[in-house]
């Protein structure tokens, strides 16, 4: 393995340390103060440990062992061995940062809900941007849908559901109602992290004018435009699709260019992450240095088009 390969791999389990590290923090300053859990087989040992006292990460990894074993004769080794990493390391730090629990950092029930969800939330986050997991009903989740055909959000969204209620059954309804907005806040940013947090816009523009607008937006938003070939459902005739991708600051723009020459052009902006490439993570030249390249390549081959002849 090349030196670059080494020093990816290293970069991913030192980005797998880190999320579970915050983690825990959520669980450790938030969370557990306010006697609130979690979802999945975490929020097992929460309830496990309201009632006796025994430690969260133990019972975390006493817990996962048997779906440990799951994930490696269902996926192979390679799966196995990063949810292997992910649920050792997030038990070992949960415990060795249990002392936090005594810090206080507030006694009010929703900010730590929020607060709490926020740090598990940004934490699982990078764990799945690393392409690994910390075990628990994901696996299960995934397994369910390579056997049983079941979309993998349905199962865990339904043990969640049974782990909420035995909250409310067991503690206080308040406790149960604090635990949804806590699950709620994890989910939404763990998918954002996961996702990416580089959210642009992709703009589709279907419009006769299409040539005009494509030229004002490279020269004016400094953006590249793709053009796709279409057809009309009705009447079969042809239609020039523009696709371009913006930062949310340009949106603008590229509305009020269209609506210039064309009011009537139909338009679809939609949320887009990951965005990578030229003018995005990559250095893209300007419109008017690639323009004269392309008038300088057209003179190029009209000249020995003429020399042919």
């Amino acid at each position: 393995m090349s030196n670059f390969g080494i020093w990816k791999h290293a970069g991913r389990y030192i980005q797998i340390m880190l999320g579970c590290l915050i983690v825990c923090l959520g669980f450790n300053l938030f969370i557990i103060p306010a006697h609130l859990l979690t979802g999945g087989i975490s929020g097992v040992a929460l309830i496990i440990y309201y009632l006796t006292g025994l430690p969260v990460g133990m019972q975390n990894l006493a817990y996962n062992l048997p779906i440990l074993y799951l994930a490696y004769r269902v996926f192979g080794k390679l799966y196995a061995w990063d949810t292997i990493v992910g649920t050792v390391v997030l038990s070992l730090i949960l415990d060795a940062t249990h002392f936090m629990v005594d810090w206080n950092v507030t006694n009010d029930g929703m900010l730590s809900a929020i607060f709490g969800g926020v740090m598990a939330g940004i934490g699982f986050g990078m764990i799945f941007r690393a392409n690994a997991n910390t075990g628990g009903l994901d696996v299960v989740g995934a397994v369910a849908k390579k056997f049983y055909s079941l979309d993998v959000g349905t199962v865990v969204f339904v043990l969640n559901f049974v782990i909420v209620m035995a909250s409310a059954w067991m503690f206080s309804v308040d406790e149960a109602l604090y635990t949804l907005v806590s699950i709620y806040v994890t989910a939404e940013l763990t998918n954002r992290v996961a996702a990416g947090l580089n959210r642009e816009k992709s703009i589709f523009i279907v419009s006769p004018a299409a040539e005009k607008i494509c030229q004002d937006i490279m020269e004016n938003v400094h953006r590249g435009v793709t053009y796709i070939e279409g057809k009309g459902g009705f009447a079969r005739e042809h239609k020039d699709i523009l696709f371009i991708v913006v930062r949310l600051t340009q949106v603008s723009r590229v509305k009020t260019i269209v609506d210039h020459y064309d009011p009537q052009a139909f338009m679809i902006v939609s949320d887009t992450s990951e965005v990578s490439g030229k003018g995005f993570t990559l250095e893209c030249e300007s419109y008017q240095d690639a323009r004269r390249k392309w008038q300088e390549e057209q003179e190029k081959q009209k000249l020995l088009h003429n020399a042919h002849d």
